[in-house]
């Protein structure tokens, strides 16, 4: 994967030579702050006990490891999502988008590039979350090594698809605020981030099963939070990988108009 290894390297670069701290300490305080309200809610409001409804829905009484998983998962899609969906774009933006279509290097390992780029980048960041995290105490007494790796790898392949959609419907729009938050907001209140979605309406419900990113987190807190083996799991891993390649699908057949869309539009 020549290109997919030399975008990395070209992404690395650039960034680490100018690269704004100031706005990689924002992204950290969603989570920061997510973890944090939380914590202050639980002991100052709650008494430091849950609702049997929360016990019920969701299979234990650890608010704050929930919280912790769903802080961790979010920031991670957000951030995955920011560095992948917007390659294009920016090369739009830049005005490089026409010498990289003529270029003799294919569209998916240019972003599996930029998104090895995010990983590497997202991990260190969720790692210092996870170290807030620790020291309000927050633990996590039954996980599953292997059920965990799957859960990342899940949630790595469902936020890839989701950006290479949104990516293509970026450089049509020629804008990325609105259709990002969009994307963002919807992920935060459909995918069980901060309470279980079965909190939600049946409609909405049933909306949260199209997006990969709720069984990808199902998986990741079935594997962190209740220790599940990797054999529990797999029909929510299974469901995550089929939308995660029909989106991925979508998108990579999108790409091409989108991108003679978008060159259309320059002129």
């Amino acid at each position: 994967m020549p290109v997919a290894w030399a975008t990395l390297r070209r992404t690395w670069t650039m960034t680490s030579r100018a690269y704004p701290w100031s706005y990689a300490v924002g992204c950290l305080l969603i989570g920061v702050l997510t973890i944090g309200l939380s914590y202050l809610g639980l002991h100052a409001i709650g008494g430091g006990t849950v609702a049997e409804d929360f016990t019920a829905r969701t299979g234990g009484a650890d608010y704050l490891g929930y919280i912790a998983i769903g802080a961790a998962g979010y920031m991670f899609t957000v951030r995955m999502l920011l560095w992948s969906s917007k390659a294009l774009i920016t090369e739009q933006r830049q005005g490089t988008l026409g010498a990289l279509l003529i270029a003799p290097a294919g569209r998916l390992p240019y972003l599996l590039g930029f998104t090895g780029f995010a990983l590497l980048n997202t991990a260190v960041e969720v790692g210092l979350l996870g170290g807030f995290a620790a020291l309000l105490g927050v633990t996590l007494p039954a996980w599953h090594p292997l059920a965990a790796l799957a859960g990342v790898v899940a949630l790595t392949a469902a936020v890839f698809a989701v950006a290479v959609v949104l990516g293509a419907l970026m450089i049509v729009a020629g804008e990325a605020h609105i259709s990002q938050n969009t994307v963002f907001l919807a992920v935060s209140l459909l995918c069980g981030i901060t309470f279980p979605n079965s909190y939600l309406p049946a409609p909405a419900q049933w909306l949260a099963e199209l997006l990969p990113v709720t069984s990808a987190m199902d998986v990741l807190r079935d594997a962190l939070g209740q220790g599940r083996p990797l054999g529990e799991l797999a029909p929510r891993l299974v469901t995550c990988l089929a939308l995660s390649l029909g989106y991925l699908l979508l998108g990579l057949r999108l790409l091409p108009a989108a991108e003679r869309r978008a060159v259309e539009r320059s002129f």
